[in-house]
């Protein structure tokens, strides 16, 4: 099948095994990138690793081919495992204790972004573009630049830190190198393109407003804000099925109040210091006893990394203090969920929830607060202000999620909140919401890639 037009390249594959055999994997890339595809024709670029499909495997009535790149578990580790999950995700994130700083996984990140390029130079057809995702492959894009004539974007979905903590990495020079063979650079917040801006001036490029000079040519940096499947949301929210597992959450809750956590089981979402806050606003509030209920759903991740089983081990103590600390006959003050739910379970969470609790200590966007604010009927937002959604839901509740003592004042006005206050915030929340369509997020970076 001759490449028809767009190479998507991500550390994974859109889709994920199920007995049924291959289907579309559920949110992120994948539903924004995936009809894209299949509308336009073309090939998605990914590691093998966890994902092994025959080399070219075709799928979508011919649209869609998936391309492996094959890695040596080796290098599989010291690439994803070591540089992406031990370097890049805690530097990133601000959680400068965690990085480690190991040249063995910086040499396996080089190794791995060149069987990417070569991958991507064998498929590649005169005009075609290339459009790159996420920080597994900052390298990439001059890799790309070198071998190929075509227009190549890169998107970077996590924070881009400031320059300053940037300059920590012995590397950053060449990563920044690798980012600028793009044409076009895309982020989720303006503070994240600015600090990418601030970081490639340090390095002694010259930059104009929102661009970068490479040479003789001009890299444009841009904001664009990834959104949700919103009709997908609108359409759970609509079932009935949906609605009865939401009144089955509530009368599991036993309360007239339910608080909704929902995060991956990682150190960035703040879910430890969030069960914390919880504790001290049932201390602090002690009213609330008996009428409010918190139900906080971990998904396992990682879990082969210290730095996870280590936060697992720390959060299941927490847990237990407060269950133990106030639970009653005839009150259960907290449950907690450590498993993968369905968005069609989430969507029932969403509906059951008085409030969603979402505070994690930096994030570069956060999916959760969009699809409980645009699925529920009736709920109040709370967000922690270093989410990259801050930024665009400023009708929720945003709070610092350092302060254990803030959170348990923002869940007692959210409680407290009177209902026309609820549904101006909400209504506003969700008009914004609308316009961040996961799909126009993918488009509008496309078109604007092909402008010059």
């Amino acid at each position: 099948m001759k490449n028809m037009g767009l190479i998507i390249v991500a550390n994974r594959a859109p889709f994920r095994r199920t007995p049924q055999g291959l289907v579309p994997a559920v949110g992120g890339l994948a539903t924004a990138l995936l009809p894209v595809l299949e509308a336009q024709g073309g090939t998605w670029v990914a590691a093998s690793t966890g994902f092994k499909p025959h080399p070219g495997t075709t799928l979508h009535d011919g649209r869609v081919r998936v391309e492996e790149v094959p890695l040596p578990e080796k290098e599989w580790q010291g690439y994803y495992g070591g540089f992406s999950n031990r370097v890049l995700w805690p530097l990133c994130h601000y959680f400068l204790e965690k990085v480690e700083l190991r040249r063995e996984f910086y040499l396996d990140y080089q190794r791995a972004n060149r069987r990417f390029a070569d991958k991507v130079a064998q498929i590649y057809r005169e005009g075609d573009t290339v459009f790159v995702q996420d920080y597994h492959l900052l390298l990439l894009p001059r890799l790309l630049r070198e071998r190929i004539s075509g227009r190549i974007g890169f998107f970077f979905h996590i924070p881009w830190p400031s320059s300053g903590v940037f300059r920590i990495l012995p590397w950053g020079r060449s990563l920044v190198e690798g980012v600028l063979g793009a044409d076009l650079i895309g982020f989720h917040t303006q503070e994240y393109a600015e600090n990418f801006l601030r970081t490639a001036a340090y390095y002694g490029y010259t930059v104009t407003g929102q661009r970068v000079q490479v040479g003789e040519r001009w890299v444009r940096v841009e904001v664009h804000p990834l959104g949700i499947d919103s009709q997908r949301f609108a359409e759970l929210a609509r079932q009935p099925h949906v609605h009865l597992h939401a009144q089955a959450l509530k009368r599991l809750a036993g309360t007239n109040h339910l608080i909704l956590g929902v995060d991956r089981l990682d150190y960035t979402k703040g879910i430890l210091e969030r069960l914390l806050a919880y504790e001290r606003f049932l201390q602090a509030y002690p009213h609330w006893r008996g009428r409010v209920a918190f139900f906080q759903i971990a998904t396992p991740s990682r879990t082969s990394v210290s730095a996870y089983r280590e936060l697992k081990r720390k959060v299941d103590e927490v847990v237990g203090r407060i269950i133990g600390s106030f639970l009653r006959e005839d009150w259960v003050p907290l449950r907690y969920f450590y498993q993968t739910y369905t968005q069609e379970d989430l969507a029932a969470f969403y509906l059951a929830a008085d409030v969603a609790l979402i505070t994690p200590l930096r994030d570069g966007m956060n999916l959760v607060a969009l699809e409980y604010a645009y699925t529920s009927q009736n709920g109040v937002l709370v967000l922690s202000n270093l989410a990259g959604a801050a930024e665009y839901l400023r009708e929720a509740i945003l709070v610092n999620p350092y302060d254990l003592d803030g959170i348990a004042a923002a869940l007692d006005q959210a409680l407290r909140m009177p209902q026309r206050e609820r549904q101006e915030r909400l209504s506003a929340l969700k008009e914004r919401i609308s316009q961040m369509d996961v799909q126009g997020w993918a488009l509008r970076f496309l078109e604007s890639l092909k402008r010059k």
